[in-house]
């Protein structure tokens, strides 16, 4: 990554700072209130609760005598329990001992064991919930497809001869049956390109046969944050004539091109609103998650296509939102850690570890796209934040239950002296982890 990349203008660099504060705050904020709000009701007292580091810039005491206050440096928080040394939870000896046996039950370190574990995991677990109900909330509101291919909206795209409607139900492609969707998008897949595609319809009461686009255009439905899409300005919408002076009529004819490219720049016949413009792009190279696991590694240049139509979608369920919303968690998660494996055994590039620059251009690219795309980069952010706060390393909150659960196995706590020896070395490997990331930042192409 270019560091000169990161400030085009004035305006794109607000926008960065502006966006990636906002959302590590959100994330920041609905973490540590984890760590609060369950120590509260554990009976652990929390002295402050600080959103943000150093100087103080607003505090107020709240009728439980915690101090809430907002900190100078907005990239991070915490939560100082009674009988805590610092913002580490780090044990202030001489404090508690100066405690009455019931007070000390009050602290972190008093507490009896089920509590001081259940605060920690508190942290990442709100974290998780935030994700859960954003995905969640995402399914609620747009809903989601139907079992059968019923055309819901029809996307507007030039030179199209288009004669579906809304409430179609499509049951045949070229002549070959689509009962449901999933054989639909089967027969759609294996479909040659096209200029145009019969489809057999219900309609009403009449089976009808139709002529429409080939079923995945060269239409724009997305641009990929920090892709040579995003930096040339592309959008959705956007539709794809040629490539290279090659024309195109389906998206993975496209894809195809570009992924032969060997990342030499291609060049986009575009036409938007009617005009006509040549773009040229250069492919980025990146590992991508599959489908059946593990990565592969292709040249992309950040564009997602779909379907000519936006499939009918019915409404979610609470209950089926929040299952949803689950799983997206947990193929976040589980793509994570597979992709932290890869790159520790070298199977991928370690270029695909992000630092501090990379996730302030992420969350400004996220912003810059709308309210929507940004809202579902604070929930990806947040399993992310979560996930990273369940490693066992000490000053992490995995760490932490680590220590909890030597503690239950042998009856007492790791000494003072090992804490601290465990706590320093797991400082300085997250300081490291964190240069190195940073260096991914500055020099990784």
């Amino acid at each position: 990554m270019d560091i000169i990349g990161l400030i085009p203008s004035f305006g794109n660099l607000a926008l960065t700072i502006v966006a990636f504060v906002a959302a590590l705050s959100i994330i920041v904020a609905v973490h540590e209130y984890g760590h609060y709000i369950v120590g509260r009701w554990s009976g652990i007292h929390a002295e402050v609760f600080s959103l943000g580091f150093g100087p103080v810039i607003w505090s107020r005491v709240d009728k439980r005598g915690t101090r809430w206050q907002l900190a100078a440096l907005p990239f991070g928080g915490y939560v100082k329990f009674l009988g805590d040394s610092n913002a580490a939870s780090g044990k202030d000896g001489e404090a508690i001992a100066a405690l009455s046996a019931d007070e000390q039950r009050h602290t972190m370190h008093g507490a009896p064991l089920w509590a001081r574990a259940a605060t920690v995991a508190a942290g990442p677990m709100f974290n998780f919930a935030l994700s859960i109900l954003v995905f969640a909330g995402f399914y609620w509101v747009n809903g989601i497809a139907t079992d059968l291919p019923v055309v819901g909206q029809v996307k507007d795209m030039p030179f199209a001869e288009q004669e579906l409607l809304p409430g179609d139900r499509i049951t045949a492609v070229d002549g070959t049956a689509t009962p449901d969707l999933e054989s639909f998008l089967r027969v759609s897949n294996a479909l040659p390109p096209a200029p145009s595609t019969s489809y057999s319809v219900d309609r009403g009461a009449q089976a009808l046969t139709v002529t429409g686009p080939y079923p995945f255009p060269p239409l724009v439905d997305s641009v990929q944050p920090m892709t040579a899409a995003a930096a040339a300005g592309m959008q959705a919408g956007d539709y794809i004539l040629a490539l290279n002076g090659q024309p195109v009529q389906s998206f993975g004819q496209m894809r195809e091109i570009v992924g032969a490219s060997g990342g030499e720049t291609v060049t986009l016949t575009v036409k938007r609103n009617g005009e006509t413009f040549d773009l040229p792009l250069t492919p980025k190279r990146m590992d991508l998650p599959k489908a059946e696991g593990g990565f592969e590694t292709r040249w992309l240049i950040g564009l997602s296509g779909g379907l000519f139509f936006v499939p009918e979608t019915r409404s979610a369920g609470p209950v089926e939102g929040i299952w949803l919303g689950v799983q997206q968690v947990g193929y976040v998660a589980s793509t994570s850690l597979s992709g932290l494996w890869h790159m520790i055994t070298g199977a991928i590039s370690s270029c695909n570890l992000q630092g501090p620059l990379g996730i302030a251009e992420t969350s400004g690219a996220a912003a810059s796209q709308g309210v929507v795309s940004f809202v579902w980069f604070i929930a990806m952010l947040s399993t992310a934040v979560g996930l990273m706060n369940l490693f066992p390393v000490p000053v992490l909150d995995g760490g932490h239950l680590v220590f909890h659960a030597w503690e239950a196995v042998t009856g007492k706590p790791p000494s003072d002296r090992a804490l601290r020896l465990l706590m320093t070395g797991g400082l300085a490997l997250l300081l490291t982890l964190m240069v190195f990331a940073l260096s991914n930042d500055l020099f990784c192409p």
